[in-house]
């Protein structure tokens, strides 16, 4: 099998991942074995990039067509996939083994994605600032432009140290105790009991980001939360992923 192809966004860090968008296929891609590499692409480098491949724009939520990561190549099929939820259909429906929507469950979890994309979002400034100080310069220009025109403020103000911090970080902390209360509906580790599924990537992709772009105490804090819980989960969706 030749390997399939994600396209990434590349980081200071070490290991360059950091988005928790492109973080949901790649966690796909290891639960379901499926060999793959990675092609690094800076922020400013994304459209012209996808236009030389041929990768169609991605319609974002306030209608904006535009090109973002990730994007899936499959050179076993040549398919070119963008959108992080398009492409994990695509890998369920050709690579059906190992479900990623056991119980044809992909209607409940569309709809469980969209709900958590809207929990904490008003405490977004937060975790923006954070991934600006560990992007490349290139792309940190670019996000720090983008993000200043969509939030309407200039980076120093998204979430200064003070009221509006901690008013974030109760944010933050009242959607993971929503995402808790979710969880507690059934036993077992996983959002829907003893059965591993996409959900379960969704939140471990958001906690994922939290761990890499957040400061080691920052992250410590969320880890902590509810018992140790989400710094347990993440650990869990990485086993599961043959990320470790």
């Amino acid at each position: 099998m030749i390997p399939l192809i994600l396209y990434d966004i590349p980081s200071k860090l070490e290991g360059n991942f950091w988005s928790p968008n492109t973080a949901k296929p790649r966690f796909v891609l290891g639960y379901k074995g499926l060999p793959f590499r990675f092609e690094w692409v800076e922020y400013p480098d994304i459209a012209p990039r996808m236009k030389e491949i041929g990768a169609r724009k991605n319609k974002l939520a306030d209608g904006r067509e535009m090109y973002t990561l990730p994007v899936l190549s499959d050179p076993n099929t040549n398919a070119l996939i963008t959108d992080s939820w398009e492409i994990a259909e695509y890998l369920e429906m050709t690579y059906p083994e190992e479900p990623i929507f056991p119980n044809k469950s992909k209607g409940l979890v569309l709809a469980f994605d969209t709900a958590v994309s809207n929990l904490g979002r008003a405490a977004v400034a937060f975790p923006f600032l954070r991934v600006s100080r560990i992007l490349h310069e290139r792309s940190a220009e670019y996000f720090i432009t983008t993000r200043e025109a969509s939030l309407r403020r200039k980076i120093s103000e998204f979430s200064p140290e003070g009221p509006e911090r901690d008013e974030h970080w109760a944010i933050i902390k009242d959607a993971m105790s929503t995402l808790k209360q979710w969880y507690d509906k059934e036993e077992g580790k996983w959002l829907m009991g003893d059965v591993f599924s996409y959900a379960d990537i969704i939140i471990a992709s958001r906690l994922f980001w939290f761990k890499r772009i957040l400061h080691d105490d920052e992250w410590e804090k969320v880890a902590s939360w509810h018992d140790g819980r989400w710094g347990k989960l993440l650990a869990d969706v990485e086993k599961e992923c043959n990320e470790v």
